[in-house]
């Protein structure tokens, strides 16, 4: 709870537009919001102690922290003749919504219902957006940050994910005169599409990518991102894991911007044939001055795979020994101190479950 002067500007409006749908805006500042107790009641059109006892509520069940919502500002106000500067609790964003889902007022129902229908909207279809927000982006001077940009990269980093490129691109190949989905040639022409796209940001293939940069002595095995939060057998043959963020940005533009070129020779409905595809993507790469794959690559995707799982299996040998070393360590440290309090067993309880986990001849993540 740290002490500071207020920055003005910082609004939270609720209301009901023309065609009476509710909208909440919030004007941010510094990417923050807070708001006092008083300014919280004229908010939800209730008093300050209605205000106050949400709030004693919420902290006592747990269900916001104060450390985390409370801030105290210096403020300047008149009391009399005289102007006075008074410390005053403003709380952030996290515990303006929790209030808003307490207060019974025409205005917290307002707020609900709206929070309901953005959480209905975000269940049902995986996102939410504010679209006016988005089409309207602050002008001028305004303090308010324009997140249209990221919002961007997210998409392209969805579109250019290797499942729904793969749907999306058999979408537009289904196209083609002779694509036949059960066939293995096609199979093997997307992983020729996706080597060129590969290549065109790193100079290498996916196979290429995964034999040169899996290594069990780098940490995280060389991989730069994983599905569970730590390296597991099925992240080390996704050529992706291993590349970097400057790369994957770059690689994700490309896959965008061809999948709309696609997208956009699709819909013309002329004839075309796959091997067409692969001279469209050529040309395509080679129009934004992009490096061209000419063959195959020099590794296979079974040598790639083949040499990723061997470094894996040493990685994972060299993990479980530092696991047993932490739990040795850890035990006889306990044990010289005599430490068996509740908090030293639990985390010695912790150290044993991992390695549980790791243990039985094979990584429990295989």
């Amino acid at each position: 709870m740290s002490e500071s002067t207020p920055v003005p500007g910082a609004e939270f409006l609720l209301y009901e537009t023309e065609d009476g749908r509710t909208r909440v805006e919030c004007r941010f500042v510094d990417d923050s919001l807070w708001l006092s107790q008083a300014l919280m009641a004229e908010l939800f059109q209730v008093s300050v102690p209605t205000v106050n006892e949400h709030l004693k509520t919420l902290f006592a069940d747990g269900e916001i922290q104060p450390e985390a919502t409370i801030r105290k500002f210096r403020i300047v106000r008149q009391e009399g003749a005289r102007q006075v500067n008074r410390q005053i609790d403003y709380y952030s964003l996290e515990a303006i919504l929790a209030v808003g889902y307490r207060v019974r007022s025409a205005r917290g129902t307002q707020f609900r219902r709206w929070a309901t229908e953005r959480l209905g909207e975000y269940l049902l279809k995986g996102f939410t957006l504010d679209d006016e927000r988005l089409k309207n982006p602050p002008a001028g001077d305004s303090m308010v940050p324009d997140r249209f940009g990221e919002l961007l990269e997210r998409i392209r980093d969805i579109r250019a994910s290797e499942r729904r490129m793969y749907l999306r691109v058999r979408e537009i190949f289904a196209l083609a005169a002779d694509y036949a989905p059960t066939l293995p040639e096609t199979t093997a022409f997307f992983r020729i599409i996706q080597n060129k796209l590969h290549y065109a940001v790193c100079g290498q293939t996916a196979a290429e990518i995964i034999r040169t940069r899996a290594n069990h002595t780098q940490p995280n095995m060389g991989l730069t991102s994983t599905r569970k939060g730590q390296v597991q057998k099925a992240d080390v043959s996704v050529a992706k894991n291993y590349l970097a963020e400057s790369e994957i940005s770059e690689l994700n533009r490309i896959v965008t911007m061809w999948l709309d070129f696609a997208e956009d020779q699709a819909t013309r409905r002329k004839e075309v044939f796959l091997k067409d595809w692969a001279e469209k993507l050529d040309a395509f790469l080679s129009f934004n001055d992009r490096k061209v794959l000419v063959g195959a690559g020099k590794v296979s995707h079974k040598q790639a795979v083949a040499h990723a799982q061997g470094e894996y299996e040493q990685f994972a040998a060299q993990r479980r020994s530092a696991l047993e070393a932490e739990g040795a360590t850890y035990a006889v440290r306990m044990l010289g101190t005599g430490s068996t309090d509740e908090k030293s067993l639990g985390e010695l309880g912790q150290v044993a479950k991992r390695l549980t986990k790791k243990k039985g001849g094979r990584d429990a993540s295989e």
